[in-house]
């Protein structure tokens, strides 16, 4: 009866410490289909409030998936679909060095050269991308910040869309850009 009882007391708190980890959580709907994303507010929390200023504001509908590079990552949420880059906010600081890995199906802050420079662009890796993480060649490396919970299927379609070249508004040419436009419709707090 004794052991009954402490696999009782176990069993209840994994529950309750599976509970208190779990952090928000953004459904997108694109032309290919769902995915949901769980944010690790803990470990990343302004990368995590900047990405769901964004989500509130609605800013990533009608954005689209400009650069997708299959065996590497998919990067959306900040072009429309006819390559104008949209206006965003302050970057947000590099939280890179938070522990988590740039591992396949993490969603993880775009950013330029300039560690502190993310914005509203994120990329999904396709593949564990141990080059990315924290502390890269660079020396930084790019702020994880949560990973797909469901809907891998439609990461798996978006990555195997073939791309080309195409011609950005002020920006000359774009590589790697889905021949088929791949639009997020929606992205969405669950409650």
């Amino acid at each position: 009866m004794r052991k009954f009882f402490a696999s009782l007391i176990l069993i209840a708190t994994c529950l309750s410490s599976q509970a208190a980890f779990a952090g928000p959580k953004v459904e997108f709907k694109t032309t290919l289909g769902n995915f949901v994303v769980e944010l690790d507010a803990d470990k990343a929390p302004k990368t995590t409030a900047n990405f769901l200023n964004y989500v509130k504001s609605g800013f990533y509908n009608g954005t689209i998936f400009h650069r997708v590079i299959d065996g590497f990552m998919i990067q959306g949420g900040g072009f429309t679909s006819e390559l104008v880059q949209k206006p965003t906010d302050a970057p947000v600081v590099s939280e890179a060095n938070n522990g988590l890995k740039n591992n396949n199906y993490t969603i993880a802050m775009a950013r330029t050269s300039d560690p502190d420079s993310a914005t509203a662009q994120f990329f999904i890796n396709v593949k564990d991308n141990q080059g990315l993480d924290f502390p890269n060649a660079m020396g930084n490396g790019y702020t994880v910040f949560g990973k797909v919970i469901s809907g891998t299927q439609t990461i798996d379609a978006i990555r195997k869309v073939p791309t080309m070249v195409a011609s950005a508004p002020r920006m000359g040419r774009m590589a790697d850009v889905p021949a088929k436009t791949v639009t997020i419709e929606s992205a969405t707090i669950l409650k």
